[in-house]
């Protein structure tokens, strides 16, 4: 086979892996801020972490597949290692800008969240005094 399908393969796999890690861990432990910033609304929380999943991963795997041509295509075996390796360092660099990116906006929703109180049922008067 080919050095630079093999090249491509390990990327390929490699990379779709990582995404499918990071992707897991921002939904499972996002969640928690996302219910926050909507008030205890589950639902809610859980859409948006679904749509958030998403769009991660549309972004995410666009990118690798988009990235996948460029580079000079190895022809031994220390140009094969740092083709993966420049490739994967590009995908790592990426998907922990993604990361800090929802971090972010997950506080940003959060921190409105908090801002606005919690959310009082509807026809329940507060006590005066």
């Amino acid at each position: 086979m080919n050095t630079t399908i093999v090249c491509y393969l390990i990327y390929l796999v490699t990379s779709v892996a990582l995404t499918v890690w990071v992707a897991h861990t921002l939904h499972h432990n996002g969640r928690i801020f996302l219910v926050q910033a909507f008030r205890g609304n589950e639902a809610m929380a859980d859409a948006v972490n679904h749509l958030l999943v998403v769009g991660f991963y549309l972004v995410n795997i666009g990118f690798i597949a988009f990235a996948l041509r460029y580079g000079d295509k190895p022809t031994n075996a220390q140009e094969a290692f740092e083709f993966v390796s420049t490739k994967l360092g590009i995908v790592l660099l990426v998907l922990g800008a993604m990361h800090f990116f929802n971090m972010f906006n997950f506080d940003k929703m959060r921190r409105k969240g908090r801002d606005h109180g919690p959310e009082k049922p509807a026809g329940v008067t507060p006590p005066l005094g």
